[in-house]
């Protein structure tokens, strides 16, 4: 159900899918013990994502001293809820008292140039940062002139400032989400679909090595993410918040880390064969390349082409492996005659017809198979033959 709503907000353009603080720290973390120093001295903007409620904002304030940042911006792209509520929502346990009259309709940015211990109780924490925002002492809160919106001209300054971006921005608008980045040659780290990686946009930044998959699994699996109060179906309740998992979504970034280094371990054909599917590797019928449905039983030796899952893609290391395109635009020898007759013979039911592009091959008990979309690689070098 979870899944139908993400369908729906990204119809409606109502993203609203609020990344737990635990997820932010599991992902940037893995680039710190890569890399301490990858957030020193930079600044660091979050767009797509309110002030007042994100945890990417109080994940890298919280730590803005320990990574070492020149400045964090934040912006919000459209009125926060609570955004003319007292400053002290920033994380006590006080219930907000909000401000009397209409509040006005804005959507806000933040400047943090500086943080530290303020009140005096011997810790940094975000009633400190409240209390800096307030003072306006070396930081910034005010509301933006126009929605919020990553595309207009106030977004667009703050971005030509920052050295690297990293929120959850609209799954609806990623395409151009990421074309703006690349267009302004920003380092980022935000998360999307799994299956923007079909995307023709932007599978080739992944088969060039512009950007790839995050340090986490990123194996598409369910994650849980906060929801706005308005939704009716979620899977679980917390503290007075609704939360539901959602499937396939994975962290996009062109920062380095440890992971994309670390050589896939696998087996050599023979090995497959012998311990694993007693069996050899089917081949596909219309294109020169061998069937590979799950990760792990990649072999070490194969020197031709092998179509993957495109879950393969989150443990991609260039160093092993070359992307060599996607079968979804890959130009085949299309489905014969023969292959499609044999298919609906079987009693199956897709839509295809002599000449479809997609690859197939017959398995081993001589039935048409039409596997999902494949990432085609070759190995960077032969080894163990």
């Amino acid at each position: 159900m979870a899944n139908k709503n993400l369908k729906n907000a990204r119809r409606a353009k109502n993203d609203e899918f609020y990344t737990q603080y635990i997820d932010i720290q599991k992902e940037v973390e893995a680039y710190l013990e890569y890399n301490p120093d990858v957030f020193r001295d930079k600044v660091v903007y979050c767009n797509c994502d309110d002030p007042f409620e994100s945890n990417f904002f109080r994940y890298f304030v919280l730590n803005f001293n320990r990574f070492g940042l020149k400045t964090l911006i934040t912006t919000s792209y459209k009125p926060s809820p609570v955004a003319n509520t007292q400053i002290a929502l920033f994380g006590n346990d006080k219930t907000p008292t909000k401000s009397k009259g209409r509040p006005k309709i804005t959507a806000n940015k933040f400047i943090i140039n500086e943080v530290h211990d303020i009140d005096g109780d011997g810790e940094f924490n975000l009633k400190d940062v409240a209390k800096q925002l307030k003072a306006n002492k070396h930081n910034e809160w005010m509301p933006l002139g126009a929605d919020g919106d990553f595309r207009s001209d106030e977004c667009v300054s703050l971005l030509k400032q920052s050295d690297i971006v990293v929120t959850n921005p609209p799954f609806s608008l990623f395409r151009e989400y990421v074309k703006q980045l690349f267009d302004s040659d920003k380092k980022f780290l935000i998360i999307g679909s799994m299956n923007a990686i079909t995307y023709k946009e932007i599978f080739p930044l992944l088969k060039d090595n512009k950007m790839w998959l995050g340090a986490g699994k990123n194996d598409g699996r369910n994650v849980w993410y906060q929801v706005p109060d308005s939704y009716e179906n979620f899977h679980k309740k917390e503290s007075g918040k609704k939360y539901a998992y959602v499937a396939g979504t994975v962290w996009f970034t062109n920062l380095d880390h440890g992971r994309r280094h670390q050589p896939l371990p696998l087996m050599t054909e023979k090995e497959i064969i012998k311990f694993v599917t007693k069996k050899p590797f089917e081949k596909y019928d219309n294109y020169d390349a061998i069937e590979v449905p799950l990760v792990k039983n990649i072999p070490s030796d194969y020197g031709g082409v092998m179509g993957v899952p495109i879950s393969y893609l989150s443990k991609y290391n260039p160093e092993q492996f070359k992307i060599l395109g996607l079968s979804r635009y890959t130009k085949t020898q299309g489905m014969s005659k023969a292959f499609v007759d044999a298919y609906y013979k079987s009693g199956q039911k897709g839509t295809i017809s002599e000449g479809h592009p997609d690859l197939c091959y017959y398995d081993h008990n001589n039935r048409p198979v039409v596997p999902y979309m494949r990432v085609l690689i070759k190995l960077n070098k032969v080894v163990n033959k």
